[in-house]
Formats: structure tokens, sequence, C-alpha cells
């Protein structure tokens, strides 16, 4: 059964306003996390021989570890950030996500965290929105980030470190026009065999592909199941997909070229992002 309660944790100085702690309880794991920072101070969960171990941690930003000499330059434009680790800039600046108080939501499964960033904080362009959720089930904690700026600010710009697995044994090759031929052919030996993780641009550079745009043959079940993954090992974040469909489309915005711009007039460049469509056989009404 889970728990969620609420507890004061403390007073910043200066009035710097008020601390609280949010407990998320289940069998098996125990969270407390408190909204200065969105900081993980205690994480106690049970090993397969039932121990308990501890884990620490806070949420970092804008942008994780170091920027060099901290300045970076968007949209040409260069910007000098705040410097607190010698001649660079580390986690965010002076005065990072880490060291600000969070305004909290408590939801039936775990509690959200809600701040803006504004434009300028720390030296960054744009005032930024940033989401970060903290949900357990089970012996499972999911930690949910998301943001919304109204500038460009610094991010990646393609998808190249991110590690692609997809538990598929085949997959449907395309002709010229990019529709499936009518083959099934096995992954094995080749460059579609997703099922064990693979980074993407070093994948892409050893067997000198464009990318990815090709359905992936799954184990058709009755219930979900897990079929693929994006990992962003720099952040942790992850992304897995469970389906009933016998197929998941692989797209890495092989077309994308910088004239399509999205929300708040980001660009869109050549792999800056990818789609994981689950879905029955492409064509499949065409094919025997």
């Amino acid at each position: 059964m889970l728990e969620v309660k609420k507890e004061a944790f403390g007073e910043l100085p200066l009035g710097g306003g008020t601390v609280e702690k949010f407990l998320l309880t289940s069998d098996t794991v125990k969270v407390e996390i408190i909204s200065l920072g969105c900081i993980i101070t205690s994480l106690k969960t049970k090993d397969r021989d039932g121990n308990k171990h501890p884990y620490f941690g806070a949420a970092i930003g804008r942008v994780a570890n170091r920027i060099a000499k901290g300045k970076f330059t968007v949209e040409g434009h260069e910007y000098q950030l705040a410097i607190n680790d010698g001649s660079n800039s580390l986690h965010g600046g002076v005065k990072g996500f880490d060291k600000v108080i969070w305004f909290p939501e408590i939801l039936p499964d775990g509690v959200r965290f809600f701040r803006i960033s504004p434009d300028g904080e720390e030296g960054y362009p744009g005032e930024l929105k940033v989401w970060i959720s903290y949900t357990l089930k089970d012996e499972e904690l999911t930690i949910n980030y998301r943001a919304q700026t109204s500038k460009a600010t610094p991010g990646s710009s393609n998808i190249y470190d991110h590690e692609f697995t997809i538990e598929a044994d085949c997959y449907l090759p395309l002709d010229e026009t990019l529709i499936p031929t009518g083959k099934i052919t096995p992954v094995q030996d080749t460059p579609f065999d997703l099922r064990k993780p693979k980074e993407l641009g070093k994948h892409l550079q050893k067997f000198q592909l464009n990318g990815f745009d090709h359905n992936f043959c799954l184990v058709q079940r009755k219930e979900p199941h897990f079929c693929a993954r994006a990992y962003h090992p720099p952040s942790g974040q992850m992304i897995e997909v469970y389906t009933t469909q016998p197929g998941v489309q692989f797209y890495t915005g092989n077309f994308l070229d910088g004239t399509l711009k999205g929300k708040e007039g980001h660009v869109y460049f050549k792999h800056s992002g990818f789609c994981l469509e689950t879905q029955n056989w492409p064509n499949a009404m065409n094919q025997d």
C-alpha cells in the first residue's frame, strides 16, 4: 500500500522560506524528498536479501556538470554564466536548481514540484518552466522531468548520445520509396539488431546509416509487454514502450533539416528527435 505524507522540514535563514518534506512509502521502498532543490534526502529500499541501503541526491539544473569558462553560444549570441568551479560553471551555477525552494503538489502516488527559472538566471537565456515529479509504485521510484522555455537555451540538439533497445528478432526492409518490400528479415548480424542497447551516434557511424525509419516485428500478445527503450545516460532519463501491437516503427528524424520550427521558435535539425510508434505493419493491406 502506498502512503504519501507531508511534514515540516525547516526554515531557511533570513526569512528565505519554509522547506517541506514529503514521505513516499510502499511495502519495499521509503523515499524522503524536500522542496528545497527537490532533493531526495533519503531513499531506502531492500536488496535481494532484504537488507536496506540508503541513497541521496538532488535536482540539478539548468545544465548538469561543467560548462567550460561558463560560456556558450546559441543562435549567434554568446552567453556568460555564473562561475562557481574554478573558471567553469558547474551544475547550473552559484544558485542552481538544488538551492531554491520548489512549489510542491501532492499526487495520489507521489509529489510533483514546479518552479520558474527566470530569463537570465545564472546567465541562462529564456524563462524556463520546470516540473519534476517523483512517483512510487511498489519497489519502483519514477522521476520525471519536464521543461518549457521561452527562447532557445542549452539542451541536446541531437539524439546521438541516446541508447536504444528494441526487442525484435526481425524487421521490414524498405524500397526506394520507404515502403516495406514484403520481406521479413532477421535482425541477426545486421545494423538492425537493437536487442541490446546501442548508442545511436556510434551505431550510425559504424554502419554508415542515414538513420532509422523502419518497422520492427514484435511478438504480438494480448497484454501490453515491453518492446522498446530509449535511454539518455547523461541525464538518466528513460522511456520504455509497452504495446499489444505486432510492430514498432523506429524513426530518428532523418528528414528534419532545420526549416521546421516548433514551440517557442525551437529549430529542429536532422536527428534532433525520435519516434517509437507502436502499430500494425506498414502497408499490411497491400501485402499477402
